[in-house]
Order: C-alpha cells, then structure tokens, then sequence
C-alpha cells in the first residue's frame, strides 16, 4: 500500500503517544478522494463509535472533463485538480495530520495518462495518490454509509454514483450481525457517471423527457446485463429492501425535495426518500433550463449540466431493483477511508521512520 505525506515531524505512533502524554488535541486523520468531478478533504480525530470532523473541503474540478472522447486527461482540468490538491496539501500540513489516505478513481483509472498525473501530483505537493480499483471503490462506500443501513430489512443497495462511474453493492442483512459490515452479495462498477453521460448527451437549449429517458435507459442497459446479484432479486420485489443513494447529485435532489433555501448537510444526510419524492424532484428539474437549475440553492452553477445524468442513473437503478424507500447519504468514501484508518491505529504503516523534507505517514 502506498504511503501518502503528512506534516512533518515525529512518526505517526510517537506523535499520538506525545500528544496522549501531554493531554492535549486528539490526532488527526485525513481521506483524500480525487474523483472524475471532485476533489474532497476530510481531517477528523477519533472518538467513541467514529470521528470528530475538524475540516472539510470540496471543489469540484472536474478531472474528467474530455475524457471519453480523448482518452487523457487535459491540461486544464489537470490545472484545476492541482489547484485544489495543493489547498488540500497545505490544510492537512496545518493540521498536522498524522495518518493519511489519499485515492484517486475512475478518470486516473482510464485516462493515458493518469499515472503520470499522479506522479506530478506528487512532485509538486508531496501527496502520493493512489488508484483504487473498483471493488475497493464499493468497499469503502458501504463502510462509509454503516451508520445509514436499516439493520431491520433483508438488503440493501449502496450506488454510489460518480462523475465517471458508479458502484453498486448489494449488501446481504438477512442473519448479519447488528454492527460491523454485513456480507456484500455482489458489487458493480459501471463506467457511467454524471460527467460522462452528460457528455454523451448533450443537453441542448432546454432538458426534454425523451432525452432524460434516452439517458435511464442507457443506464439500464449497463446494469441489467450484471446478473451476479439475482438471489436477491425476491427480495427486492417484495420491498424487503432499500436503496442508499450517495453523490452530489442525489443530495442536490434531496435538498430540492426539502425546499432548502440553502443546503444544510445536517438536514440532507440520513432522511428517507420514496422512490416518488425521487421521481418528483427530476421532473422539478426537468421544467427548468440550465441557468434556472443554476439558481436553486442545492444546485448552483457547478452542477446545473450533471444533476439530470445523476437523477437518471438513480432512476435507472429504481426501475431495475425497485424499492420503496431511499437513504440519502452525504458520506462515503473518505468517511469510509477514516474508519478504515482509525479501526487500524496499531497498523503497520505507523511502525515507518519518516525520511527526509517529504516526510511519510503511513497510509491503510
């Protein structure tokens, strides 16, 4: 596993231990998420049954943007993402951050070069991103949305919708333990995202229903190929079952069918939607042009063009697992990256002396 910079300083064990001894602030742990549309940053310090966030931060620099057609990624977006990750570099360096885990996903995955990208990323900012494969994608979704799954029904479905992919795990409860993570039955990635299906359709002057329809059932057609997760196919039919919806834009969605005036994570992270509420929030959406999309207050300008492709990979996957209930998470991966790193405190990462101005805490 590669290790990702921190502050300098002592290792990460002695510097725990150092603080422990002089009764002073907690340690601080730090999740870096590189996606297809965002750049996320969260530093928090344990405590009893999870974390204290200290600092978060988000912006979305759309990495991806051209891919599809290109193959590489462009020098503006890399532009934009270097931007942010050195904001982030600076934030964890401030915070002393003692354990670090920093991820890129699907656009460094694909792009030609994406690894010679995160080589740069290195080069200028001291932070080793590194690739996760899809499957540890999922993982670390699911682990990040414990705390949201109804422990009472049968299953769940974690979609974990992206700018240039999405995950869907389907989580077995039926006899899993209270607590921890239950057995995942089957998972699946799927190289569609709000960025690169709003890419392939382009909006044009005003959103219509056949061309948000044309957007489900391209969806539809990737996912229901995937049959690895038909033993729970009875279960989803008898509504034994719920989804867990997290990405920016199903929590855009949840804060449409809330009328915030602003968005308020507290309100948005946790509610229950039905699969109607879900439905009548996209066809709000789908009256209104970009720029009228634009000015709803959960929207904005940064995600008036991809909140229709995310509403219509969620209905995609409504329409094939259908349930009647939704769980909106504003979470995932990186809380599932500071549970990982928590949960693994005695690991072997810490055990590294750190080397020269560069130097290294352990990552997971």
């Amino acid at each position: 596993m590669n290790e990702a910079p921190s502050a300098p300083g002592a290792t990460a064990r002695g510097r725990e231990s150092h603080q422990a001894a002089r009764g002073g602030e907690p340690p601080c742990y730090g999740a870096l998420d590189l996606g297809t549309n965002n750049c996320r940053l969260l530093i928090a310090t344990p405590q009893p049954g999870g974390f204290r966030v200290i600092e978060a931060y988000s912006r979305i620099v759309r990495l991806g943007e051209g891919l599809t057609a290109s193959g590489r990624l462009s020098d503006a977006a890399m532009e934009r993402a270097m931007a942010a990750l050195k904001v982030s570099a600076e934030k964890l360096r401030r915070r002393r951050v003692v354990r670090l885990r920093a991820i890129a996903t699907q656009a460094c995955r694909m792009a030609e070069n994406g690894q010679a990208f995160i080589d740069q990323v290195f080069a200028e900012t001291g932070l080793r991103l590194q690739i996760i494969p899809p499957q540890e994608e999922a993982r670390l979704s699911v682990a990040g949305c414990l705390n949201l799954i109804d422990r009472k029904a049968d299953a769940a479905l974690v979609v974990d919708v992206g700018g240039g992919s999405t995950e869907l795990s389907w989580v077995d409860l039926k006899g899993a333990p209270p607590t921890g993570m239950p057995p995942l039955r089957a998972w699946l990635s799927v190289p569609i995202g709000v960025v690169t299906l709003a890419e392939r359709f382009p909006e044009g002057d005003m959103a219509t229903e056949s061309w948000f329809r044309a957007m489900v059932e391209t969806v539809k057609a990737e996912i229901g190929a995937f049959r690895r997760a038909d033993g729970l196919r009875e279960v989803f039919d008898a509504d034994r079952a719920h989804l867990i919806g997290t990405s920016g834009a199903i929590t855009s969605l949840a804060g449409l069918h809330l009328n915030l005036a602003r968005y308020d994570r507290n309100r948005v992270d946790g509610i229950w939607m039905t699969r109607d509420e879900c439905e009548m929030a996209a066809g709000r959406l789908l009256v209104l042009n970009a720029r009228e999309r634009a000015d709803q207050p959960c929207i904005g300008p940064d995600r008036a063009d991809l909140v229709l492709a995310g509403a219509a990979i969620l209905q995609a996957v409504q329409e094939l697992w259908p349930c009647s209930r939704v769980r909106v998470a504003d979470r995932g991966l990186r809380e599932g990256i500071l549970l990982s790193l928590m949960s693994d405190r005695g690991g072997r990462g810490r055990r590294r002396r750190r080397r020269g101005p560069r130097q290294k805490a352990a990552a997971e």
